[in-house]
């Protein structure tokens, strides 16, 4: 028994010194933070460069148009996809804003939502081909024009059925932003690398900082169910009016 409190009294020590002491618990928070916004800046970067991207390779498709700016894209997603995102960070903090005083989160958004909307744009794409032809050539018989058509009839239903592998990009992508370190952004990662070299102990910064990432994608994987959930009971409702 004796021995039993002595170990917990011993972990409780080793939490104190690691986390409490010095308010260190703040540099957590503090990563916390700059972690999620780079997530939802990327995500929000991504998903409008993705959306773009599908939309001139689906015309160009369809309509054999913007066949220069479909070359674009296609490299774009080529050489983004085909180099690890890492890479793609320090390219462009050490080699484009390598002279600039921009804020190294804003350098981390543009690197993350870019390396984002590549794979963002093949999710769209494939959103857009699942829907049949048929609805598209609907739309055109009753007088609308192809951006209109895609406008009201396509896009919609290609962002719904796009809507979970763009949550499992999204998840992917807060995971991803534990490079960020790298370039000296104070993430959720760079943090406890921080905190274990003041300390000397890496089980409480590794362990608190791999449960704060399990519980965010926990989290958002739950949310993003119930929305699947919602939109599906509403297309259920409208077949059956």
């Amino acid at each position: 028994m004796e021995s039993f409190a002595k170990f917990w009294i011993e972990v409780f020590d080793n939490f104190y010194k690691t986390v409490i002491f010095e308010q260190r618990y703040e540099l957590i928070l503090n990563g916390l933070k700059n972690t999620l916004i780079m997530s939802i800046g990327a995500i929000i970067l991504g998903s409008l460069l993705g959306i773009i991207i599908s939309l001139i390779k689906h015309n160009y498709k369809i309509n054999g148009k913007m066949k220069i700016l479909n070359k674009i894209c296609n490299t774009y997603i080529s050489i983004i996809r085909g180099t690890p995102v890492l890479l793609q960070l320090m390219i462009i903090y050490y080699i484009i804003f390598k002279t600039s005083t921009i804020n190294p989160i804003i350098i981390g958004i543009l690197a993350f939502g870019i390396n984002s909307g590549a794979y963002s744009a093949e999710i769209f794409r494939s959103g857009l081909e699942s829907i049949d032809k048929g609805q598209l050539e609907a739309g055109l018989s009753l007088g609308f024009n192809y951006p209109k058509t895609m406008k009201y009839i396509i896009l919609p239903q290609a962002l719904k059925n796009s809507l979970p592998s763009i949550c499992n990009e999204f998840i992917t992508l807060i995971k991803e932003t534990s490079v960020a370190g790298y370039i000296g952004i104070m993430e959720l990662t760079k943090v406890s690398d921080i905190i274990a070299s003041k300390t000397y102990n890496y089980f409480f910064p590794l362990i608190i900082i791999a449960v704060i990432y399990f519980l965010i994608t926990n989290l958002l994987s739950k949310i993003f169910k119930k929305v699947e959930r919602k939109l599906d009971i509403n297309d259920n409702n409208k077949e059956s009016i």
